[in-house]
């Protein structure tokens, strides 16, 4: 018992990462899960690795002198790559709200404490049925498996580029961006087609106020192709989320 208190230091160095990092991830870091909660799931988190992890943040933990700077840095590493993994997943809520906009429900809007503002009611449905499908296919098994190693590109103690994380943060953007537009792709093709035919048939008959009898058209069109195909945008969300996470990142 006469190295407890450096074990109790190292194992605050290594809850300092993977709490912060669960106060951004996906799921756990929304609103409707209450602060004791997320503290509870990330010490019951860092006490199972522990037996895992300790030996890289034992020696980290022999330098008192350098405790608080070593903290400082854990947690803005955590934060900054479960802020990441989060920019990838408003990827579904991109899309939803494109979707939203193409099926003229756009006014449809609540308050989603999660984004800190009003989001379209799709939005929310859409990342709801994500989350579901992301824990049903294991995919919070790879963030925990990107958390341990994180430890390999970002030793403990070691101030990393901040460089990097800016690179990897725009990079995230980008393909979440990218993802979110080819998640929506059916409903963009159909926004077009559909807007297109309106203008043809203001221009035949400029007499009958076209857009007050399109609009429910609009939406119930837009609802059953979106029926249709909500499916398959969130099976492919949850595809490429888990080949991102996979893939380094990259």
């Amino acid at each position: 018992m006469t190295d407890l208190p450096l074990q109790v230091t190292a194992f605050l160095i290594l809850f300092a990462r993977l709490g912060a990092v669960l106060m951004l991830l996906p799921v756990f870091s929304d609103d409707a899960v209450p602060g004791r909660i997320r503290l509870l799931t990330a010490f019951g988190l860092s006490l199972a690795l522990w037996g895992l992890m300790s030996s890289v943040v034992l020696p980290a933990a022999r330098d008192g002198s350098a405790l608080a700077g070593i903290i400082a840095v854990e947690l803005c590493v955590g934060l900054a790559l479960g802020m990441i993994v989060r920019l990838m997943f408003q990827a579904a809520v991109m899309a939803a709200s494109i979707a939203s906009t193409q099926m003229g429900l756009s006014s449809a809007i609540i308050f989603d404490p999660a984004l800190g503002g009003q989001a379209p009611v799709l939005a929310k449905m859409v990342v709801l049925a994500a989350t579901l499908v992301c824990l049903g296919l294991g995919l919070h098994h790879l963030w925990i498996a990107a958390m341990i190693r994180s430890y390999d590109i970002f030793p403990v103690g070691a101030v990393p580029n901040l460089g990097d994380f800016a690179s990897l943060a725009v990079t995230t953007i980008g393909r979440a961006m990218a993802l979110a537009v080819s998640l929506s792709a059916p409903l963009l093709v159909y926004g077009i087609v559909f807007n297109v035919a309106l203008g043809f048939s203001a221009r035949l008959a400029p007499t009958i106020q076209v857009f007050f009898i399109a609009q429910p058209l609009n939406i119930l069109l837009g609802t059953a192709l979106f029926a249709v195909v909500v499916g398959a945008m969130i099976t492919a969300f949850a595809s490429a989320m888990s080949d991102w996470m996979q893939s380094g990142w990259a």
